[in-house]
């Protein structure tokens, strides 16, 4: 998804990090490559890759990961597989081991369930004023996240809960019973829709505010269903975005992964669609939905009753991460973590024209990347493990990530840190450089000062209401203590500035993401990929020759565990 961002104040600007742990550590510096625009680039031939990162080397392996040959990349399909080989046949030709406890592979349990049948499926809500139909598509979406076969609801009594939270100070359920009842709830955090400052973290999105905890919540509740109506600029994302995700296939962690409590129907309405539900029933959304930003809101029960059924198929199945590995020289049972995750959204026959969801952008670039990375750190001995990690099922609610950490091939007080990449830019250099969740942890000051080498700032995201630290796979690190780094390249483009940038982006989110039309495209200015992963690549070079442990910052959402013996704290 993509990233936003403005140039940072000037108090920001000077932060940097300084620190000369262990002198005789391999150099640090992310060298500066941007040069003039070249021609389009020719992808290496197989079998000729360079021990450095290059952008032809960059561009074969990205229009491999994005071909029509992988079929979207879709976990439990041909397209899985042939993508999980790819990944595995590039690590062991770099050079690296297998780093699941001697196994390439992680095999990760999944439960997938499909609504059969969607086009014969509708919400028929009956409101005291008027009957509406619903169609799935444009109005709304529905699955069953406990994978019940059939699921049916005959008259479930309607109630609005605002936002859906349960926090301290904050109830959006209080002295309500939702028990068998259809809830319906806002995107994001209370006081989003009036940007109050003072409430939640102003701005800033909370987990409170993501779509996954909002299901949680309401299946600990009891209720038999849960709809989140979509907004685009609470969301992040369009319509669209959500109707081609709960399209097809759905999976998750079985129960005995993810005991939390399921829902046995969950969806998404409409803006639209649930103004003309409210109305309906009498009620007025808009209204009902500024009462929700005010503190003391108390739940509505709405004079209408919604009906659905639907038939599911269910399905066992199990998906794959491709994990290598740089063995440490001095501290091997120390690793520094990069993760990238391969799966994207397959292939719908249903339409016409071009079929594949391939995925070049989101997220080949980043699988790409790694590669790349991990090719130039295995030219020199590095003190600590450096483990690679493509992981699936991210589309699907981050859950290879999530078996990953519950199931680390390293002690998690071991593991040093989490460098994430979804998405690298292909629109040129930047001069900036944008840290997700900025000032959580010590790892803005290693960004900052390999920016630093590469005469960049650090900004950062300028869209914090999106998410987006909560919407990657570096945050089933961050919520096991692990430290973790989510950057890409800012707005501020060396060529045409932020104008260019943010048309870039804009382009981007219109036209490419989540959609067929995320092709490979031989025009791409590949300098700015070339430029993060130098980055990147300088950042998990130091991290992989010191001795010392990134910390969460005061105040931050996250805590590092006790360690089992004293180390010493970046500054």
């Amino acid at each position: 998804m993509i990233r936003l961002a403005f140039v940072v104040a000037a108090t920001l600007l000077c932060v940097a990090c300084s620190r000369q742990d262990d002198a005789s550590a391999p150099p640090t510096q992310a060298e500066t490559r941007v040069e003039a625009k070249p021609a389009p680039v020719q992808p290496t031939s197989e079998g000729a890759f360079q021990t450095a990162i290059t952008a032809e080397d960059f561009a074969a392996r990205l229009q491999k990961l994005s071909s029509d040959q992988f079929e979207g990349r879709q976990p439990g399909t041909i397209g899985e597989r042939m993508s999980t080989a790819y990944i595995k046949d590039q690590f062991e030709r770099i050079g690296l081991k297998p780093g699941n406890k001697g196994s390439w592979f992680q095999t990760v349990p999944m439960m997938k369930v499909t609504v059969l049948d969607p086009t014969q499926v509708a919400l028929a809500v009956n409101g005291s004023k008027s009957q509406l139909t619903l169609g799935i598509g444009a109005d709304s979406v529905i699955g069953s996240l406990k994978g019940s076969p059939q699921v049916t609801l005959k008259d479930s009594p309607i109630v609005f809960v605002g936002y859906g939270v349960n926090a301290p100070d904050w109830n959006d359920y209080a002295d309500l019973d939702v028990a068998g009842k259809t809830v319906i709830a806002l995107i994001n955090d209370p006081g989003w829709g009036n940007q109050d400052p003072n409430l939640f973290k102003g701005p800033a999105l909370t987990y409170y505010g993501r779509w996954t905890y909002k299901f949680e919540e309401a299946a600990r509740r009891g209720a038999a269903a849960l709809f989140i109506v979509h907004e685009t600029g609470g969301a992040g994302y369009p319509w669209s975005v959500v109707e081609n995700g709960w399209t097809g296939p759905q999976f998750s962690l079985p129960s005995s992964e993810d005991p939390a409590p399921r829902l046995d129907a969950a969806g998404w309405l409409s803006e639209d669609a649930a103004t003309r539900l409210f109305a309906s029933a009498g009620a007025d959304f808009a209204s009902l939905k500024k009462s929700a930003d005010i503190p003391g809101f108390k739940p509505v029960a709405l004079d209408a009753k919604l009906s659905v059924s639907f038939r599911s198929g269910i399905e066992s199945a199990s998906s794959e991460n491709v994990v290598g590995m740089l063995p440490g020289s001095e501290r091997p049972d120390e690793a520094v973590f990069y993760t990238a995750h391969w799966d994207h959204l397959g292939k719908d026959e249903s339409l016409t024209g071009d079929q594949i969801y391939n995925g070049a952008i989101d997220n080949a670039t980043g699988v790409a990347a790694m590669m790349e990375i991990a090719e130039a750190l295995k030219q020199q001995p590095n003190r600590r493990s450096v483990v690679f990690a493509a992981v699936t099922l991210e589309e699907s609610g981050l859950l290879g990530s999530r078996y990953l950490v519950g199931h680390l091939p390293f002690a998690a007080d071991k593991v040093v840190a989490d460098i994430n990449i979804d998405i690298l830019a292909l629109s040129g250099p930047s001069r900036s450089v944008t840290s997700i969740g900025y000032g959580q942890s010590d790892m803005d000051d290693y960004l900052m000062a390999a920016a630093k080498e590469q005469s960049r700032t650090v900004v950062p995201d300028d869209k914090p209401e999106k998410g987006f630290f909560f919407r990657s796979d570096h945050i089933n690190f961050a919520r096991v203590g692990i430290p973790a780094l989510y950057a890409s390249s800012g707005m501020d483009l060396v060529d045409g500035g932020e104008a260019a940038g943010r048309k870039a982006a804009d382009d981007y989110t219109s036209n490419r993401y989540h959609k067929p039309s995320d092709n490979y495209d031989p025009n791409w200015d590949f300098r700015g990929a070339v430029q993060d992963m130098d980055l990147l690549l300088a950042i998990g070079r130091r991290l992989a020759n010191e001795s010392t442990f990134p910390q969460w910052k005061a105040g931050a959402d996250f805590a590092r565990p006790a360690p089992a013996q004293s180390r010493t704290s970046a500054p």
